[in-house]
């Protein structure tokens, strides 16, 4: 599922090409696409027509376009498999196209909505008074937001009795993290995915801190991390950290840093990678 860096690169994309654009007409090509919207298709087509698109935002994992005349924002969740695509007018339809939003301006481009596994989709929202759709109010600001708090993440943090990789996943303490970046940033701060967050001491929940943001910074610089071609930004294109990963992926290949091999461990329906020797495991779970 797309992480941060994967979302800022679309939300940048959408800031330039439908930003300031006004909604013509809409098609929505399969329910599911709208499923969060409840009133369905029709209605949702019929609220977006004639609005304005203001300037894509983002907390986090989670993507929308507030509209300029309206006190209402367009939410995107791209699930699996989820694309926003910038499209000319008469390009040939995606084989897995979902919505069509067309735009009354004339430029001969289109914005899609393009789900293979249909677990993403588009729906509308009222915002709350800080300008955010209301069903994700209880999202935490990520660590790029400029009024991220990073003692106050760092009390949260030490405070949770929990794993550290579980509290580095939960939205509502820090926003954006996913399942790579996690195991990227602990990596670089040679912590094991069990570690208790009781035992960070203040200055190791800093470096922690940091070593979040260097990666999810050197991630957007690569346009994201692209394993397949379902993750791609506005014009179709893929991003390319994936080649830059020291953890995630590398399972018996050598650690970057002493050499030893990288392991892979089942972890919550998903799977952990660390270095055996610079991330050893926690005296409990050893």
């Amino acid at each position: 599922m797309p992480e941060l860096p994967e979302v800022e690169v679309v939300r940048r994309g959408l800031e330039r090409w439908v930003g300031g654009r006004t909604v013509g007409e809409v098609e929505v090509l399969h329910p599911r696409a709208v499923r969060r919207h409840l009133a369905g298709g029709t209605d949702f087509a019929a609220r977006l027509k004639g609005h304005r698109f203001g300037i894509a935002r983002r907390r986090g994992k989670y993507l929308w376009i507030p509209l300029a005349d309206s006190d209402a924002s367009v939410l995107g969740h791209l699930g699996m498999s989820g694309q926003l695509l910038v499209q000319p007018e008469d390009a040939p339809d995606e084989k897995h196209l979902r919505i069509r939003v067309r735009f009354e301006d004339g430029l001969g481009t289109e914005l899609r909505f393009v789900d293979q596994r249909t677990f993403g989709g588009l729906s509308l929202h009222d915002n709350t008074p800080e300008g955010l759709p209301d069903v994700i109010a209880h999202i935490a600001r990520d660590p790029l937001d400029p009024e991220f708090d990073d003692l106050a993440f760092q009390t949260a943090l030490r405070l949770r009795r929990t794993t550290v990789k579980r509290a580095l996943l939960d939205q509502t303490l820090l926003s954006g993290v996913g399942n790579i970046y996690a195991d990227e940033a602990l990596w670089r701060a040679r912590l094991h995915y069990e570690r208790p967050t009781a035992t960070l001491t203040r200055p190791r929940s800093a470096e922690l801190l940091g070593h979040v943001r260097d990666v999810m910074n050197a991630a957007l610089a690569a346009g994201g991390t692209s394993f397949d071609s379902l993750y791609v930004n506005v014009n179709g294109e893929s991003g390319y950290f994936d080649r830059s990963l020291d953890a995630y992926g590398r399972e018996g290949q050598p650690c970057r840093r002493c050499g030893t091999p990288m392991r892979r461990r089942p972890w919550m329906n998903r799977s952990s990678y660390f270095c055996p020797r610079c991330q050893r495991p926690p005296r409990a779970t050893a």
